[in-house]
């Protein structure tokens, strides 16, 4: 069976606006949903934070709003919530566990160093994590509909603004650490971000005044947008667009770029299909 299973629109991967990797973490003030079977080599700082099945999470875990870890998880450190939590069958916390609100716990769950709960503690399987996914972002999203998911979602790697609200999105099957950011899909990357590592994915779409330390690799295309800088290459099987006071410290290399005139591409262009220059606007 495939990691994503029959649910396509999990497959997307959105960053919000003013995502930062820092410190072995990734934050967000938005929530955080991340996939089945991901492999996460750090941290995770958000409002309401939701993991699917089979992950491991290699450092802590803080959520402003709710927890959810689905079955089988594994967390390398401090599951911290401030709100109320809910833990799935045979979940593993290295570290310790820490519920302001009230606690769902599943069967065979481990918490190796104690745990606290302020709220109400209740010994049951509390409800599958894929089920309150979709019933979260059709809320979120303002969809009446599980079918309209996957279109609503496309719509995020196209030319409009991640929408306010937005959650992050880690698809399933990703590998994130220090060095690699690897979905299997398309990546949306917010406006104000700082990433660091290589991303690859199948299309990359940047927004404004992001700062990326490594490289982006994508078969199906890629933009950066106005102001943001990369530290590293950019490569595609596809077109590029670089818009306005765009810095790419390394080479560009793909089938088309589309080039303002006002970025700047510190390495080598390889553009087999052609070099458009676009101008300033009178």
């Amino acid at each position: 069976m495939e990691p994503t299973g029959d649910h396509d629109w999990l497959r997307a991967c959105t960053l919000p606006d003013q995502t930062e990797l820092q410190e072995r973490t990734l934050k967000t003030g938005q929530d955080i949903v991340i996939g089945d079977r991901c492999r996460i080599d750090y941290g995770l700082s958000g409002n309401d934070v939701v993991v699917c099945e089979f992950s491991k999470i290699n450092g802590n875990i803080v959520a402003a709003g709710d927890a959810r870890i689905d079955n089988w998880c594994e967390v390398a450190g401090d599951v911290i919530v401030e709100a109320d939590a809910y833990l799935g069958e045979g979940v593993k916390i290295q570290g310790k566990l820490i519920v302001r609100g009230d606690l769902d716990i599943g069967d065979n769950v481990q918490i190796e160093r104690g745990f606290e709960a302020k709220g109400w503690i209740s010994i049951r399987n509390p409800m599958p994590v894929i089920i309150y996914i979709m019933m979260y972002l059709v809320a979120v999203l303002r969809i009446e509909k599980e079918e309209e998911l996957e279109s609503v979602l496309q719509k995020l790697f196209g030319d409009d603004e991640v929408p306010a609200g937005t959650p992050l999105m880690i698809p399933a099957g990703a590998v994130l650490n220090m060095e690699t950011f690897s979905v299997p899909g398309g990546m949306a990357i917010g406006s104000g971000c700082r990433l660091h590592g290589n991303i690859r994915a199948g299309a990359i779409a940047v927004r404004e005044e992001t700062t990326i330390f490594g490289s982006l690799h994508a078969k199906e295309g890629v933009s950066v947008g106005r102001g943001s800088v990369v530290h590293g290459n950019v490569q595609t099987d596809d077109d590029a667009v670089v818009e306005r006071g765009v810095h790419i410290l390394g080479n560009v290399s793909c089938r088309g770029l589309t080039l303002h005139e006002d970025a700047r591409v510190d390495g080598v262009i390889r553009a087999p299909g052609g070099l458009k220059i676009q101008r300033r606007e009178s």
